[in-house]
């Protein structure tokens, strides 16, 4: 990093996870931890979000979870007030909190479910995005990285979810050219399909075994994923913002 010449100095810096008590959320709380940061869990799942704190705590990282439910605004800034209030700045924002919702035709989706899908996976986004930036702004530093999906392109079973990750892959693509003059990179990372709670229950053992299609022949770990995610919220990255990363394993 030292011929990264826009580079920050490397500190103790707060991030926030979404979705941070498991899978993708869960494995990047941990890999940003590796890195010398402390955490918060926002999730609806208190066992696991208290598992993944116990997990980065014994990286010698602070640690806390806060029960937040993603679609309700006041929710979302007593959160992130709760995480200032421990720690003094909030510097990253990873959303990884979303569903997938029914896979059934579009005539089988009725609007109830449209509006749950969107209302965590686009609202809880916004929201978030809205009450963190602020506080990067202030510190002159701050990394956003939101999940989206390939789905995004359209998927006949898959519409509400599909609708939701192509409202992301915008708002990435409006907010990273936003702020990136003050410091503050807002962008994605689309992964093909990873080992997480999400996918492995939908698919046979012999499927997820070796996925038909898939150029490298498997699905990736989550730890993968959060690799790609962890540079993004680094100092490392000096020059990408508005940007959405594909961790597919291959092409398209």
């Amino acid at each position: 990093m030292s011929n990264l010449r826009f580079a920050a100095e490397k500190e103790r810096r707060v991030a926030l996870v979404t979705g941070g008590a498991r899978g993708i959320g869960g494995a990047t709380a941990v890999r940003i931890a590796e890195e010398g940061r402390d955490v918060v869990i926002a999730d609806v799942l208190a066992e696991e979000g208290m598992e993944t704190v116990e997990k980065i705590e014994a990286l010698g990282q602070e640690a806390m979870f806060v029960e937040t439910d993603v679609t309700d605004e006041s929710a979302v800034q007593t959160c992130v007030a709760q995480a200032v209030e421990r720690f003094g700045r909030l510097d990253i924002l990873v959303c990884c909190a979303g569903i997938l919702g029914w896979e059934k035709p579009f005539f089988e989706q009725p609007v109830a479910q449209f509006d749950k899908v969107m209302r965590i996976n686009v609202y809880g986004v916004y929201h978030f995005h809205q009450t963190a930036i602020p506080h990067m702004l202030a510190g002159g530093w701050g990394r956003c990285v939101t999940i989206t999906s390939g789905a995004r392109n359209g998927s006949p079973n898959q519409v509400p979810y599909s609708v939701s990750k192509g409202a992301v892959y915008s708002f990435i693509g409006a907010l990273g050219n936003a702020y990136c003059k003050d410091g503050v990179f807002v962008n994605g990372v689309e992964p093909g399909r990873a080992l997480t709670e999400m996918v492995v229950p939908r698919f046979s053992p012999e499927h997820v075994a070796s996925p038909p299609g898939q150029a490298m022949g498997r699905y990736s770990d989550p730890e993968e994923v959060a690799e790609v995610i962890e540079f993004l919220c680094s100092e490392r990255n000096t020059y990408t913002s508005g940007s959405v990363w594909s961790v597919k394993g291959g092409r398209g």
